[in-house]
């Protein structure tokens, strides 16, 4: 009599550990934007969430805010414009662009409501005598230079190029004389052909080491050698030519412009203001001065 055998294999229950599947992400909240009203017109949210990209903010909240009180600001003016029976043509600027309807509107409510006085010659002068600096023109340097080029992520080709340059170094404190021929024999720069010079430079016009270097150079004096993104210089400085401060004649278109600019945005923040203040607007808290009407 036989006795049956039986696989015990094919009874085990296997348990297997699965991962919890992921819960379903929380729904994004929305942020709360109330309806704007300006004198009973309704600014649409379509047209505030389509401004939003105009305003980069710190968060979805400041943008929509700003955003909304740049159309609030828009239409204040637009109803205005309109009240008081004002016309405009759109206007074509340099580049092709052509005013809208509503953008040649505001254009004209500013440009006949908002005065801006003329500065006086009086004016003008004071400016310029109050803020002279702005009015220098930069230094010039007439330098020469010798590159020993490498890449700063090249360790190896990187020292190398500092033993070169310590090698010139120490032959030019012997013979100051011989950096025009040194910078054609051993220079890496287009400038090697004639003899290092890189005629007048100003101030940004080279990198901020090489510069840096530069302007702590007395004339006649060779730098140390001075690393750069492009390898290491050594840096003669041949003369300075001091920044001279230019006659009150050259800039004063300059200062005229300037000054009603300034004026102007002044004034046209006052008129904003004064629109604003005599509005009803909800849904949105605003100061005149706000809108990049006038910023």
């Amino acid at each position: 009599m036989s006795t049956p055998v039986t696989d015990h294999a094919t009874h085990e229950h296997v348990h297997t550990h699965q991962p919890a599947p992921p819960k379903p992400a929380a729904p994004r909240r929305r942020l709360p934007t109330p309806t704007v009203v300006v004198n009973g017109v309704t600014v649409p949210r379509q047209a505030i969430a389509a401004e939003v990209q105009n305003f980069p903010a710190r968060n979805p909240g400041e943008g929509w805010q700003a955003a909304a009180r740049a159309l609030v600001i828009r239409e204040l003016l637009l109803q205005e414009a309109r009240s008081l029976g004002i016309e405009a043509s759109p206007q074509t600027d340099a580049e092709g662009r052509v005013e809208t309807a509503e953008d040649a509107l505001v254009r004209a409510l500013v440009e006949q409501q908002v005065r801006v006085p003329e500065a006086d010659e009086e004016t003008l002068r004071r400016f310029y005598e109050n803020n002279h600096r702005r009015f220098v023109n930069p230094a010039l340097y007439e330098a020469d230079h010798i590159l020993v080029a490498a890449r700063r992520n090249d360790r190896d080709a990187f020292a190398l190029a500092r033993e070169k340059a310590e090698s010139l170094v120490a032959v030019l404190a012997d013979a100051p004389e011989r950096f025009a021929e040194l910078a054609r024999d051993c220079s890496d720069c287009t400038s090697a052909s004639l003899g290092g010079s890189l005629g007048q430079i100003s101030p940004g016009d080279t990198t901020p080491e090489f510069e840096a270097a530069l302007l702590a150079l007395e004339p006649g004096s060779i730098s140390g050698p001075t690393e750069t993104r492009y390898g290491i210089h050594l840096i003669r400085l041949m003369r300075r030519i001091e920044g001279r401060k230019l006659p009150f004649e050259a800039v004063r278109e300059r200062i005229a412009s300037y000054l009603s600019e300034h004026v102007r945005r002044q004034a046209t923040a006052h008129y904003v203001a004064l629109l604003v203040g005599r509005a009803a607007i909800s849904g949105i808290a605003i100061n005149g001065a706000s809108t990049p009407l006038v910023q």
